[in-house]
């Protein structure tokens, strides 16, 4: 394999030198940052975080601050979520969209205060749009990239953990709530939220000056729990139809394509870039969509690029993201499948890298 070179254009973290101390195997490149992909193996880390708690150095999703009078108002510009009911102290998962309804980023949007906002992001860069959006419309917000890196605790014992370290409070926050919790006198927005579907915590890490002390704590509080140094696991995401930007989905496809629709209230998120766009889209539905498909035979090579799907030798969609579930002891994959192929039970085949597969598309995901 080749490596990656290190440059300033591909930026350490805060948390590099204990990600690099505990023996991390592969990296790839996210929002221009280094993200690690494997620690033991993708199947042994896949097994421990379904069973004990992981450390994850996620510090690449970046934080796009929206600060100032109408910094509200920019950021409903940007998603098609109804975001007037949402007070300080939520998390919000939001599309955001272009003016033709494309996808340009799935974050997480942090509500600090009416007038601070964080956007925590996919890969994309993001920020740029932001701010010709706020250029364009003149609006009197400030739009930064501040120095805030998150640090995600997950897995089943992610509670026990972080109330070592933060206390027992920290049980209590709500899916998709935050709480601002003090370590060594800094006080950080804590939410209950994450990559995986094994529960967890995102520290949302202020200052760089605490990377490392916080990293240290951690593993030093969760000796007994046999805490480790993880990352986002293909193989679980799979399971979990956790969509990843910029392979499962593009600027190419709406929410509604993506089965974000859900998060789209297009009647009355007034002021959306593309809110035009996307009312056309629910009135007429999607003619094509993301589906789970479960492929036969032994385990699946690696999905590099995207495989056709299949059928009567016309193909129907592709598969985006495939890996072998050792617990369900089958090949899981996430595709985009055509309107006509893509209900539940509907075979087709999937051309891999390794041959042609037969495959059938499920009703729902495996977790």
């Amino acid at each position: 394999m080749a490596l990656i070179s290190p440059s300033r254009r591909v930026r350490r973290t805060m948390f590099s030198d204990g990600v690099e101390a505990a023996g991390v195997k592969a990296y790839t490149v996210y929002n221009h940052m280094l993200l690690p992909t494997v620690f033991e193996s993708v199947q042994d880390d896949y097994h421990h975080l379904k069973e004990a708690v992981q450390v994850w150095d996620v510090a690449c999703e970046r934080q796009v601050e929206l600060r100032g009078p109408d910094a509200a108002r920019l950021m409903q510009m940007l998603t098609p979520r109804d975001l007037r009911g949402m007070l300080p102290g939520r998390c919000f998962y939001v599309p955001i969209v272009d003016e033709t309804g494309g996808m340009l980023n799935d974050p997480v949007a942090v509500k600090l205060a009416e007038d601070r906002w964080w956007i925590s992001i996919a890969d994309s860069d993001l920020m740029l749009w932001v701010k010709g959006i706020a250029n364009g419309y003149r609006l009197d917000v400030l739009i930064d990239e501040p120095d805030v890196s998150p640090l995600a605790i997950q897995g089943p014992k992610a509670d026990d953990l972080m109330a070592r370290v933060f206390g027992d409070a920290v049980r209590d926050i709500r899916f998709f709530r935050f709480g601002m919790f003090d370590f060594q006198g800094r006080s950080l927005a804590v939410a209950r939220s994450g990559y995986s579907k094994q529960g967890g915590f995102e520290i949302y890490v202020d200052g760089a000056d605490i990377g490392m002390p916080l990293w240290n704590a951690l593993f030093e509080a969760g000796r007994d729990l046999d805490v480790r140094a993880g990352c986002p696991n293909l193989i679980e995401r799979v399971e979990g139809g956790l969509l990843s930007y910029g392979n499962d989905m593009t600027d190419d496809n709406t929410p509604h394509e993506c089965g974000l629709g859900r998060f789209c209230d297009t009647q009355t998120a007034i002021g959306c870039i593309g809110r035009d766009a996307l009312l056309r889209v629910a009135k007429e539905g999607p003619t094509k969509q993301v589906r789970a498909l479960e492929l036969h035979g032994g385990p699946v090579p690696p999905c590099e690029r995207v495989w056709d799907i299949e059928a009567n030798g016309k193909r129907v969609g592709q598969v985006t993201s495939a890996a072998y579930s050792p617990d369900f002891k089958t090949n899981v994959a996430i595709g985009m499948v055509r309107m006509t192929h893509w209900d539940s039970g509907t075979e087709v085949q999937v051309r891999t890298t390794d041959g042609m597969r037969d495959a059938v598309v499920r009703e729902d995901f495996w977790l």
